[in-house]
């Protein structure tokens, strides 16, 4: 496949799709079945995207294993690669995803799975911003933390995850206070929103239906 962007890379995190243990903060209004058809409509609504686009190669990191049925057709179907994410804290494994990433391409950017409000114009303004002057590039989430972060060079103490409060509010100003810190030039695209409640959800049937 020809890429407008060859020397860059996207890694979509995602866990294997399991009733119960996956988007579980919908589950008050859905079953854990309906819950797992949402990740993995969220899912596959990505990587179609991100593989219509042919902006750059793809890579799928999952959880727990990618010996699952469900990441070996998203293969086949995305023509992507499957990555096996570490056992170490959320930042750990992203950095290490990232750092994986760097041995093989200049920039890498690494998003989840459940925020639809990405669209290929907001990957292209990330990859172009990383080619610029920019060291770390985020896409800030209405809920206080990020969606999407791209690097050029390995950043542990960005992701460090001693004294990170994953999955507070206080993820994306702690993160910009360690860019400042480390003296990094940050760059940061257009916010964005995810689905973790049910008004979440609604919100995306409201306007991707």
């Amino acid at each position: 496949m020809l890429y407008q962007y060859p020397d860059s890379v996207i890694q979509v995190f995602c866990k294997a799709p399991v009733a119960g243990q996956v988007k579980t903060r919908l589950m008050p209004v859905l079953s854990a079945e309906q819950a797992m058809q949402v990740h993995i409509e969220l899912t596959e609504r990505v990587l179609k995207l991100l593989h219509d686009a042919a902006l750059c190669p793809v890579q799928l990191w999952c959880s727990p294993t990618i010996e699952f049925d469900f990441f070996q057709q998203l293969a086949a179907t995305y023509r992507l690669s499957l990555h096996q994410q570490s056992h170490y804290g959320l930042g750990g494994r992203m950095s290490a995803a990232l750092n994986t990433g760097l041995q093989c391409f200049k920039q890498v950017l690494l998003i989840g799975c459940d925020c639809p409000s990405l669209t290929t114009e907001d990957f292209k303004q990330a990859i172009a911003a990383l080619k610029h002057s920019a060291d770390v590039v985020l896409a800030p989430a209405e809920d206080g933390g990020y969606v999407l972060i791209g690097v050029k060079q390995p950043q542990a103490a960005v992701l460090s995850d001693v004294d990170m409060p994953w999955g507070t509010a206080q993820v994306l100003a702690v993160t910009r206070e360690r860019i400042k810190r480390q003296q990094l030039k940050g760059h940061e695209i257009r916010q964005q929103w995810d689905i973790d409640m049910p008004e979440d959800l609604a919100r995306y049937r409201a306007n991707f239906k």
